[in-house]
Order: structure tokens, then C-alpha cells, then sequence
């Protein structure tokens, strides 16, 4: 049985569990059984009395308003035409058919069973059963839980999901019983509906997840082997969690192909793989893997070009873009079947220099604003806890980020003037979470692509996002593009700059120029 068969069996046992609590439920409210009739009302009495008329009653006043049912429909709204503008009209159907099912099973169970609310002064009118705010909410939780299953890099970030989405759910649901609007049952009821819902749909559109296929090398997979025997492996041990283990994994690994025992360099605080990968080709490696996070393998990969020595990726890092980019996996077992398995490409890398900027190479992006400002405030702490998701934080923290006015030169051109939050120089197009920004940058096509953006106002973010998502070939003054094979980029004051996401020092000047094919990157077959 494959992961995916797995995922769905699980998701249609635990949708039938679900489904059978809750018809306990409904049937024990219905007949008004005596035992739950009055826990519930011995509960509320408790809850509600401990709270009403203190602070706390403010707080779950704000936590009611901020979940409100339409609030809900908004926020799964949102993310169907996110989903519809990436053209990924499976997903985009499947949050539509959560949002309707969820609303007619919901108006349909209050009809029928009727419960009048909790005595309580200035009580709200309807019917109790089920709760619509914890309904709502686990709905909402159990969508983003499947859509950001596969985003997820690493079992800690997917754990913090769980730990968030799950954690959200309880406190609107618990909230309404501090609030006397719901008896515990109502919403348990709730949480047991929306869930459902969600699982059901997701099976009927076939969008629940396993996440990544797991496989070791070797198990029963046709061995594709070349002339390569000797593989250089560049370790950054602060990415490496466990490097002894992970060694240990990489050996059994190469000793299944017959290759020999691997070499090993690791990275320091002064040199991010620089000195390495010069080291590794002076002793015969035929494959150069670097294991580490995007930083690691920009130096590498800049070390690497021109060597006719193909570079593999094991990513280990926050963003790890250019492994997202060339469909590299994300897990380390499939990354590294991709190293000792995979198919050689030539890309293109980006020499760049600047004032205060020595000439180096990058693979990914490089860029002058907000971008740089994102990257250099999300916290290490927060990226090492949940992944790419920090700079999302972090992105909100800066959206009011102040605009400069920059000229760009492209191919020696009489420059061009613009107003902008933040100027991207790509060599791929996508993004975390797959975000085409430079939707027409391919990463061998020999050309850099130049992004602008300059969102007038606060709430100017939300159509450039549009544009971006739908990937609109519209351009103007908030959101242009340029391309050609070399760039110059010139702020009229010192803006923060940052390469493949390091910050590399502000700066008031930027040159880039695209080098064709210079490196060998192994990708999948």
C-alpha cells in the first residue's frame, strides 16, 4: 500500500469515527438524555459565571467577533480564488463544497433538533445545536491542516500546524461556552460536523494528502547508474540535525549503488562552503551533494559553476527555493535518491556585485527593499521552529515598508525610473508556497527577469497579490517587469539588500549579469 492509499484509508476510518460520534451526540440531545442534559447545564453555569463580569469576558467577546461564521466564509472565500487564480480547480471546487455542505448540514441539524440556548441574561436567539462558530471554525482549521500538509518540509512543522489549527479550534469552541451561548455538547457537535465535512469532501475531490512519498534508495527501484563512483557531500551541521545519523543514512545509501564511500566537508561560521567545494574537486569528487539551506548551496553552487561537476541537493533549510523550483524533494531520502539517481541540467547562475558588494554568484533571487527587509526580520529562532511560514511574519510586520525610487538599466539601457517597496532580480520564478512572482523566468533560458513592486497604500497589497497569483501579464507602476541578461540597479538612498535569502548588507547599488548554463544541477528523472 502506497503512503497515498494509506491517507485516504486513514482520513475514511477517522471520517466514519467522526461520523458516528456525532450521531451519538445528536441522538443524546435530541432525547434530551437526563445525564448530558445536565452536565451541559452545570458547565455552562460554571464557565459562565466564572467570567462574566471580569476581563476575561471582553476576551472572549473579541474571540466570538473574530470568529463569526461569515468570517469563516470569507477566510475559505479567499482561499478558493487563490486556488481558482492558480488554476488548481480541484482544490479551489473542494473549499467551495466544504463552505456549502458545511452551511446546509448545519442549518439542517438546528432545524431538527431544536434545543433552545442556555438561560442566560441577554442571551443571543436561535437554536444551540450545533455551535455554528465551532463548526466554522474546524472546518477552516481542517482545510488549511490538508493544504498546508504537503508545504510542510519537516515533521516539527507539521506538527506546529496541528498544534496551531488544532489549538484555534478549541479556544472559538470553548469560547462560546465561557460566553453561556452553547452547551458543551453543541460544541463538540460542532468540531465532530466540521470535521466531517471536510474529510468527506476531501475524499469525494481526492485532496487528502500523505505528504511526500517516502522511499529509501535501493527498494526495488531500477538502478540507473553512470560513470560517477566518488560523491562529495558539503554538510552545513547547523541545518543537519543529527549529523552522525544522517551520515550514516548517506553511506548505506551510496554503498547500494556500489559507489564508494562518500567524502565528507562541513561548513563553518567563516566559510559557508566556499573553501569546500573547491576542496572536494581537487579530490576527484564526480558529484558534489550540499546539504544545508539555501545560503549553503547559493556559495556552493557559485563555487561549482564552470567545473562540468553536477551539483545534488539535499535541502535542510527555511525556504529551500531552488530545490522547490527544480521539483527537487524536500525529504532527505528522496533528495538524496535524486543525487545518486537523478539526471544532470545546466542552469543558469547570476554573477552580481555592488558597492560594498564583492562579485559573487547566486542561483535563486536576489533583491533591494522589503524583500531583504523580510529576510533579515524573521527571526532564526521562529524559521528553525516553523519553516517558511516566518517570513510570512515577518512580511506582515513590514508591509507598511517604505517605498525608494530606483533606476534600472537593463542590457545597458538608458535606465528607468520607479517608485518601488521592492525590486526582485530572479533566475526562477516561484516563491514559497508557490507564489509565481516571475512567472516567466525559467532557470536555463539564459535571461534574468526583473521584478517591481510598489503598492501605493496599506491595502494596495491585496490587488498586486491578485495580479501576481493569476500571474497577469499586465504591467504599470505598481507592478512592472523587465528582462535581459544584465541589470543595474540604482536606489537614490542605502536600501537593505539580499542574495538567495542572506542579507548581504545595505547598499545603494546593484549589477547582475546572467552566466548560461554554467552549472550541472541533478534533478529528478
Amino acid at each position: 500500500m502506497t503512503d497515498s492509499q494509506a491517507a485516504r484509508r486513514r482520513a475514511a476510518l477517522t471520517a466514519a469515527g467522526l461520523t458516528v460520534a456525532l450521531v451519538v451526540v445528536a441522538v443524546l440531545v435530541a432525547t434530551r438524555y437526563a445525564p448530558l442534559m445536565s452536565f451541559d447545564v452545570s458547565v455552562v453555569r460554571a464557565w459562565h459565571g466564572a467570567v462574566d463580569g471580569t476581563r476575561w469576558s471582553g476576551f472572549f467577546l473579541g474571540v466570538a467577533s473574530a470568529s463569526r461564521t461569515v468570517v469563516d466564509a470569507v477566510v475559505l472565500g479567499l482561499l478558493a480564488i487563490v486556488f481558482l487564480l492558480r488554476r488548481r480547480l480541484r482544490e479551489a471546487a473542494w473549499i467551495v463544497s466544504v463552505l456549502i455542505v458545511n452551511q446546509a448540514m448545519w442549518v439542517l441539524l438546528k432545524l431538527l433538533i431544536d434545543r433552545p440556548r442556555p438561560h442566560i441574561p441577554h442571551q443571543i436567539s436561535g437554536f444551540s445545536f450545533p455551535s455554528g462558530h465551532a463548526t466554522g471554525i474546524a472546518s477552516v482549521m481542517g482545510v488549511l491542516m490538508i493544504v498546508g500538509w504537503r508545504s510542510a518540509a519537516s515533521p516539527r512543522s507539521r506538527t506546529l500546524l496541528g498544534v496551531v489549527c488544532v489549538g484555534t479550534a478549541a479556544l472559538v469552541g470553548t469560547d462560546r461556552v465561557f460566553l453561556g451561548a452553547h452547551y458543551p455538547s453543541d460544541v463538540v457537535a460542532g468540531w465532530l460536523l466540521g470535521s466531517v465535512v471536510v474529510l468527506v469532501t476531501s475524499a469525494m475531490f481526492q485532496t487528502v494528502v500523505a505528504g511526500p512519498e517516502r522511499s529509501m534508495p535501493g527498494a526495488n527501484q531500477p538502478v540507473v547508474l553512470d560513470d560517477a563512483s566518488t560523491l562529495a557531500v558539503i554538510l552545513n551541521p547547523v541545518r543537519i540535525i543529527d549529523a552522525e545519523a544522517f551520515k550514516a543514512k548517506v553511506g548505506v545509501a551510496v554503498r547500494a549503488v556500489g559507489w564508494d564511500e562518500p567524502l565528507w566537508f562541513e561548513t563553518t561560521v567563516d566559510d559557508a562552503g566556499a573553501s569546500m567545494a573547491r576542496a572536494a574537486v581537487a579530490a576527484g569528487a564526480d558529484v558534489v551533494a550540499v546539504a544545508g539551506g539555501d545560503g549553503t548551496v547559493r556559495v556552493v553552487c557559485g563555487e561549482m559553476a564552470g567545473t562540468g561537476i553536477p551539483v545534488g541537493v539535499i535541502p535542510a533549510g527555511t525556504g529551500n527555493l531552488l530545490a522547490r523550483n527544480l521539483n527537487i524533494p524536500l525529504t532527505h531520502e528522496l533528495a538524496l535518491d535524486t543525487v545518486l539517481r537523478g539526471q544532470d541540467r545546466a542552469v543558469d547562475v547570476v554573477k552580481i556585485e555592488g558597492d560594498d558588494l564583492l562579485a559573487t554568484r547566486f542561483v535563486v533571487m536576489a533583491g533591494l527593499g522589503l524583500d531583504a527587509a523580510i529576510m533579515d526580520g524573521a527571526p532564526d529562532a521562529l524559521k528553525a521552529r516553523i519553516g517558511w511560514p516566518a517570513y510570512v511574519v515577518a512580511g506582515a510586520r513590514h508591509l507598511r515598508y517604505p517605498a525608494v525610487r530606483v533606476d534600472i538599466s537593463m542590457d545597458g539601457a538608458d535606465p528607468v525610473r520607479r517608485r518601488a517597496r521592492t525590486v526582485v532580480i530572479g533566475n526562477v520564478g516561484s516563491l514559497q508556497a508557490g507564489i509565481p512572482l516571475l512567472p516567466d523566468a525559467e532557470i536555463d533560458d539564459g535571461l534574468l527577469d526583473v521584478v517591481v513592486v510598489a503598492p501605493r497604500r496599506l491595502f494596495g497589497w491585496l490587488p498586486v497579490l491578485v495580479r501576481v497569483m493569476a500571474k497577469r501579464r499586465h504591467t504599470d507602476e505598481r507592478l512592472d517587469r523587465f528582462t535581459g541578461r544584465s541589470v543595474i540597479i540604482t536606489a537614490a538612498h542605502t536600501t537593505p539588500r539580499q542574495l538567495d535569502g542572506d542579507t548581504v548588507g545595505p547598499g545603494t547599488e546593484i549589477r547582475a549579469e546572467i552566466e548560461a548554463g554554467v552549472l550541472l544541477i541533478r534533478v529528478p528523472r
